[in-house]
């Protein structure tokens, strides 16, 4: 995400009029073994999206056989962490406001992806949604941003991969959109949205946490589409915590795997 907490649900009213808040408690799994101090995965994650944050604003601002149903041609394929399927817009972005918001939607998606912890994708990616100018910017500061020591605190190796039978998960997922300025050749879209990111595997020490954020694109008409320009993070609106109860590293890699990311958000 390129690339913070709370959950998404509003849940846990009940007859009493209180809200009930529960929180993480050391349940099966999350993700064993014991949370030594969570306040360290915790600061990691924060401290690695605060990183990524400063370095894009710096850069834009200057199984079994048991039985049929178990058997590999009736589970739902797997799927990559990173988005899925094939780009269903191919002459770009409309020249009007709700396509200033698919393009500021999508390029969240895109930004937030496992792709960007990748050098040669992470390139790609940037070369193809910001402007010329901001690219150029961007790219050498994104590249220190993320280095291999980087890399390796988030449980990657120098490509952005997970270690075997690990799971690592970077995903943005937009809630809504709304344009704050428009214009024919300008715009300046915000995004809100729930982002997911850390390892699921057994032995990791930095679970799948959401973390609930704005994002705001400052969009320019240039060759036929909309290209950001720069863009800033904020932290929020956060819903209250829910009551679900956390998942076990094993289904959060089982669901990753079955649910493929989005390529088109709006």
């Amino acid at each position: 995400m390129s690339l913070g907490d709370d959950r998404e649900s509003s849940g846990g009213y009940g007859g009493t009029g209180h809200t009930r808040i529960r929180l993480p408690e050391n349940e099966t799994d999350p993700y064993a073994p014991p949370r030594r101090t969570s306040s360290r995965s915790l600061v990691t994650v924060v401290g690695v999206v605060v990183l990524l944050i400063a370095a894009i604003a710096f850069a834009n601002r200057g199984g079994d056989d048991s039985s049929s149903e178990d058997a590999p041609e009736n589970k739902p394929k797997a799927a990559p962490t990173a988005a899925t399927g094939t780009q269903p817009v191919k002459s770009g972005f409309a020249r009007d406001e709700q396509g200033a918001q698919s393009a500021a939607a999508n390029y969240a998606v895109t930004l937030g992806s496992t792709g960007m912890f990748n050098k040669d994708s992470r390139h790609a990616i940037v070369e193809s949604i910001y402007t010329p100018s901001a690219a150029a910017k961007l790219q050498g500061a994104l590249d220190k941003a993320y280095s291999a020591e980087f890399l390796s605190k988030m449980g990657l190796d120098a490509n952005g991969k997970a270690p075997e039978g690990n799971t690592f998960v970077s995903r943005t997922v937009p809630v809504g959109t709304t344009v704050e300025q428009f214009s024919d050749s300008n715009a300046k879209v915000s995004v809100w949205y729930v982002g997911l990111i850390g390892m699921s595997g057994e032995a990791s020490t930095d679970p799948v946490r959401p973390t609930w954020k704005t994002w705001t694109f400052d969009l320019q008409w240039d060759s036929g589409d909309w290209k950001i320009s720069a863009d800033t993070q904020k932290d929020g609106p956060a819903p209250v915590p829910g009551d679900d109860r956390a998942a076990s590293s094993e289904e959060i890699s089982k669901a990753i795997e079955e649910y493929g990311g989005f390529t088109y958000a709006r």
